[in-house]
């Protein structure tokens, strides 16, 4: 219902913060339609929690393309290293933004605006997820730095980390205005659909991303680039054991999800059902976004999901 005003809101506040730093990075996020992934992976939160959850999503994707994806940082895992204690310390509430430019000034506000809306507790989660994303960019650049392709033990483990979707799993508690108390959250059946579900989304996105990817990347953190150097022989065997271990994970997820009528919480329930949102919501994201760019080649076959 507020989806497209929330949008041009958080779009005008992105444009504002100085960081992106042209008018085609402005353009480019405008037509990338981050709103739709705030408003379809969060279909029931209430406008003003979707205008944080968009802000912090805008944050994320101006993130990785200043710092992860740019030459500077991106590729420099010391350098990459440096430039993140200004930022852990906002995180920590050490110190106001100061020197740490636009991105501390806009990670300064989210984090107050995250405190007003949510308890402690939710505050301290969300924040620790956001330092583990931080710092799992350092590995990531490392590989960069050497032209190396994670093994695939290394990069299944990683990609729930770097992708970020951690700190957005931290706030659908807080944004839908319950909140799952730390029994629930360490709970082995709740950790088992988190992880599920991240993996789901991080492959999802290896798919419709790796023609992205594969130009200014090399796709090396890519399931499918991953897959294809270390297990298989061929791009398309790859994409067939992407698929496969896709329909395992699903398969997981529904035995783990029907163990939850044994014991479950209505809040518990209620984070369930926004992973179930988070997965479905990122590929309608993915599919509607001029981030994604169609580059398969003609006679690429997609195996039909289970």
């Amino acid at each position: 219902m507020h989806a497209a005003e929330v949008d041009a809101e958080s779009h005008a506040w992105l444009a504002a913060s100085n960081m992106l730093n042209s008018a085609e990075s402005i353009e480019h996020f405008r037509r990338s339609k981050i709103g739709l992934l705030a408003a379809r992976t969060n279909p029931t939160v209430p406008r003003d929690s979707l205008r944080l959850i968009n802000d912090w999503y805008n944050w994320l994707f101006a993130f990785d393309d200043a710092f992860c994806e740019g030459e500077l940082m991106g590729h420099r895992a010391s350098a990459l290293a440096r430039a993140l204690p200004p930022l852990l310390e906002i995180l920590d509430g050490r110190k106001e933004p100061g020197n740490a430019g636009p991105f501390g000034l806009a990670l300064t506000e989210i984090l107050h605006r995250i405190s007003e809306a949510a308890t402690p507790a939710q505050v301290d989660h969300w924040r620790t997820t956001v330092k583990e994303y931080l710092f799992a960019q350092i590995w990531e650049a490392a590989n960069r730095e050497v032209d190396l392709i994670p093994t695939p033990e290394d990069y299944v483990l990683m990609r729930r980390i770097t992708g970020a979707t951690y700190t957005c799993f931290a706030l659908i508690d807080a944004g839908g205005g319950y909140r799952l108390e730390a029994e629930e959250w360490h709970h082995p059946d709740v950790r088992a659909l988190s992880d599920l579900a991240c993996d789901l989304i991080g492959w999802d996105n290896d798919l419709l991303s790796y023609a992205k990817e594969r130009g200014n990347d090399k796709a090396r953190h890519n399931l499918v680039t991953v897959l294809a150097t270390h297990k298989t022989d061929s791009l398309q065997e790859a994409l067939l054991e992407v698929s496969r271990m896709h329909n395992d994970a699903i398969a997981a997820f529904l035995d783990r999800r029907a163990a939850l009528d044994h014991w479950a919480t209505l809040p518990v329930r209620k984070y369930v059902r926004g992973l179930e949102h988070w997965v479905r919501g990122h590929i309608a994201f993915s599919l509607g976004s001029a981030r994604y760019v169609q580059a398969w080649p003609d006679d690429t076959r997609w195996s039909q999901a289970g």
